[in-house]
C-alpha cells in the first residue's frame, strides 16, 4: 500500500483498513506460536502498512484541532 493510496482513502476507511491489518497480525502471531510458519515477508510489510495509516490519522488529527 502507498502512501498516496493511504491519503486518498476517508478516515472511516483507513479505521477500517487498520483494524483488520492488526487482526491479520495477530493471526500472524498466533500461527507463528503454535509452529505454523506463516509467510515471513508479510510481518514487514503489515507493520509498515500500520504505521502509515496511523501517520495519515494523527497528521489529520492534528489539522482538525
Amino acid at each position: 500500500m502507498k502512501v498516496n493510496e493511504v491519503r486518498g482513502q476517508t478516515s472511516e476507511e483507513l479505521q477500517k483498513e487498520l483494524l483488520e491489518l492488526l487482526k491479520e497480525q495477530f493471526k500472524m502471531r498466533m500461527q507463528k506460536g503454535t509452529g505454523q510458519p506463516p509467510r515471513p515477508d508479510r510481518f514487514g510489510k503489515i507493520r509498515k502498512d500500520v504505521a502509515r495509516i496511523k501517520t495519515v490519522l494523527n497528521e489529520r488529527a492534528r489539522a482538525g484541532e
